[in-house]
Parts: structure tokens; C-alpha cells; sequence
């Protein structure tokens, strides 16, 4: 049986005009994604991820199929973003020796550490609410260059301590998320240091873009496991970035037949819900902070919202009393499935989903019935065994 909690909580949701365009091939070109796909599946340790079939669940809340994109094993560090930050850093190595040298170095050259002293010379920095600053410190141990981490007050201890044995310098602040991003900006402009952010700003769009074009490499797999394209992918919003990079994924892959887009945010950090509904970035105040850490951005990336404008209609906000459930759910083996552990922020598309099937007006608003396929992006594994420990207790929200 399903927990009555699915019943009962709160969802929010719009739907919105798509604009027309071609961003998913211009913000985040195919040559931009084949270029990422070429260097990330030539690093040590690279295995495309599990893409699950959660068939039982599917019975349950009667859908066609729900295939759950487990990010938990990547690279060892439990979460997709491995895939974005580690990339964006070797590009950034990659322009700045190119200048330092007056020519063009390959990444490989990098990867094969071939310029360890000189990128010893070069601190990359970022903002983080825990993964995408793992992503970064770990490929700054790997090619040789500097680390530096903003944190904000309510990341967790144990990823603070995660990004610290990869040898980052993490700097925790006082306030939150956004806060944070502003804070390495300036203290980067003002010691010549290089900002690695998976966040876009007016006149800031490489790296970010980097990180999407790194992201592209689950969509990729995801795409080669499927026999036939999925109706629907539930993905979570954060700033843009995932959601954008698996849509325009899709879209070039699938062209005419790829899936119908539902953004899914946290209600207590719902900058892209807003964006929709003001039809344009909206920053957003955050009050309270969420349970689902990775998710908790107030700030859209402006480079993210080009593509999700032309290929997200719909648009969901959760309460945090979903996370748990959905994360016991998924690692006690319910309705027979095969068991994942999960973080927060992982669960958030298919939590969304669970939720909107039991209610008839909301699953017609999102064209969900017997016949959908859908795709849910499990973005993080177990990135604080505190935290997921509490959640299987019954504690952590639930």
C-alpha cells in the first residue's frame, strides 16, 4: 500500500506555452554534448549507471513504466554532477594554460598529466550545496590545480568533510546558497582565481555551459538502455542546469518524439516554477531551507532557462514530507523492485510523480494514465550517510 502522505500533500503545479526555438541545439549544441561524451568516457573508472526498471511501482500507481536513472554509483563520488564539474574544471585548465603557453592544449594533455605543475599555479573556485563542489574537488586532485569551496550554513558536516579528503579548501558562510555563489565571485575576481559554477550570469556562460554539456553524458546513456522514448521525464530544478541539459538531450535525440518535460522543485526553493509563471528568471527568497539540499537555489540559471522555455510545460513544486517515503520506499525493495539508496535531492521527480497518480485531476492536467512512460532522474546516492541513516530511522522529515 502507498503511504497516505502521497494523498495528502500539497502539490503545485502550472502549465505554461513553450516558447519556439532551437536552444536545445544552440544553448547546448550536439557538438558541444559529442565533445563532453568523447572525454568523460575516456576517464579511469567511467561505467554508464544503472537506468532501473522500477516495474512493481509502475503496477502500483498504474503507469506504463517508470525507468529510474540511479546516479548513486558515479565515479564513486554518488551523484551525476561528477559528471559536470570535474568537466567544466579540465575546460577551464584547458583555456588558461592554452593562454599561459600560446597554444592550444588538449585536454588530453591534462588528463594525462602532462601539466601538473602549471596547473598547480591555477585555484578554481565554486559555490556548492554539496555535489557539484565534490565533482570539482575531485577533478582538481586529478589534473593538479587549486581547490576552493563555498559552502552555506546548512550544508551538511559530512559533505563539507567529503570535499575536504579530496583536498578543497572549503570556506562555510553564514548565509545561504545564493549568498555563497556571490561571495566566490568576488573573492575570485579579487585574487584572480577561476569560477567554476554550474550557474549562469550575464556575461558568465562557459563553465556553466560545460556542465550541462557534461551532464549530457547520463542522458546519452540513458537514451542507448531505452527501447523506445519515454512519454514523460520528472526531473528535479535546482538552477536549471540538470533539467535543461536532459531536455535538450532529449530533444536531440528523440527529435519530435521526445518526452513531455515537468520540472519538479522543492516549494521552499521554487525559483523555476516562479520563472515559468513570471515567463522570465525569477529569483526567489528562501525562507526556509529543505531537506532536499541540492535543490535549495534561489536564483535560475539565465543559460538553463533559454532551453527550459522552449522545452518545459509543466512545472511542480513538492513539500518535504515526500523525501523520505519516497527514499524508503525505493531502498526497502517496495512492491518487489530492485532496491536503491538514494539522497534528498534524487527523489524529488519520483516522489512528484507517486503523488500527482493519486490524484485523477492533477495525472489529466500532466497527461499521466495507464499507458505513460516515465522517466525519473536519480540524480545522488547516498551522499550523507547521517542523513540518509536518520531518513531509514524514521527521522529526517518523515
Amino acid at each position: 500500500m502507498m503511504e497516505d502522505v502521497f494523498a495528502t500533500a500539497p502539490l503545485h503545479h502550472v502549465s505554461v506555452p513553450r516558447a519556439t526555438g532551437k536552444a536545445a541545439a544552440d544553448v547546448l549544441s550536439p557538438r558541444d554534448s559529442a565533445q563532453a561524451w568523447e572525454e568523460i568516457t575516456a576517464w579511469q573508472g567511467y561505467a554508464p549507471t544503472p537506468l532501473v526498471d522500477l516495474a512493481g511501482l509502475a503496477r502500483q500507481i498504474d503507469v506504463g513504466a517508470i525507468h529510474y536513472k540511479d546516479e548513486g554509483p558515479r565515479f564513486g563520488l554518488g551523484s551525476f554532477k561528477a559528471l559536470g564539474g570535474a568537466y567544466a574544471a579540465l575546460r577551464v585548465l584547458a583555456r588558461e594554460l592554452s593562454r599561459r603557453l600560446g597554444r592550444a592544449v588538449p585536454l588530453a594533455e591534462i588528463r594525462q598529466g602532462r601539466h601538473r605543475d602549471g596547473c598547480a599555479r591555477i585555484t578554481l573556485v565554486s559555490a556548492t550545496d554539496g555535489n557539484h563542489g565534490r565533482s570539482l574537488a575531485w577533478g582538481c586532485q586529478r589534473f593538479g590545480a587549486r581547490c576552493r569551496i563555498y559552502i552555506h550554513a546548512e550544508v551538511s558536516e559530512g559533505r563539507a568533510a567529503a570535499m575536504r579528503e579530496l583536498g578543497a579548501d572549503v570556506v562555510r558562510i553564514a548565509g545561504d546558497y545564493d549568498a555563497s555563489v556571490r561571495l566566490a565571485r568576488d573573492e575570485a575576481e579579487a585574487n584572480g582565481w577561476f569560477v567554476v559554477s554550474d550557474t549562469s550570469w550575464d556575461g558568465y556562460t562557459e563553465p556553466p555551459r560545460d556542465v550541462m554539456a557534461g551532464y549530457g553524458v547520463m542522458t546519452r546513456e540513458i537514451c542507448a538502455a531505452l527501447r523506445s522514448p519515454p512519454t514523460h521525464v520528472f526531473v528535479q530544478g535546482g538552477v536549471g542546469g540538470l533539467a535543461a541539459a536532459v531536455a535538450a538531450g532529449l530533444r536531440q535525440h528523440y527529435g519530435g518524439d521526445a518526452p513531455r518535460v515537468v520540472i519538479v522543485e522543492p516549494d521552499r526553493a521554487a525559483c523555476l516554477f516562479e520563472s515559468a509563471v513570471a515567463g522570465r528568471p525569477t529569483p526567489v527568497a528562501i525562507a526556509a531551507e529543505t531537506i532536499m539540499a541540492g535543490l535549495s537555489c534561489g536564483e535560475p540559471s539565465e543559460l538553463a532557462w533559454q532551453i527550459l522555455r522552449e522545452e518545459a510545460g509543466d512545472f511542480l513544486t513538492i513539500p518535504d514530507a515526500l523525501v523520505a517515503p519516497t527514499v524508503r520506499l525505493l531502498a526497502r525493495s517496495a512492491f518487489a523492485d530492485p532496491a536503491v539508496e538514494a539522497g534528498e535531492s534524487a527523489v524529488a521527480g519520483l516522489a512528484a510523480l507517486i503523488a500527482a497518480r493519486q490524484s485523477a485531476a492533477l495525472s489529466a492536467a500532466l497527461g499521466l494514465d495507464a499507458g505513460s512512460r516515465v522517466l525519473a532522474i536519480g540524480s545522488e546516492g547516498v551522499t550523507d550517510p547521517a542523513i540518509f541513516a536518520a531518513i531509514m530511522e524514521g527521522e529526517g522529515g518523515a
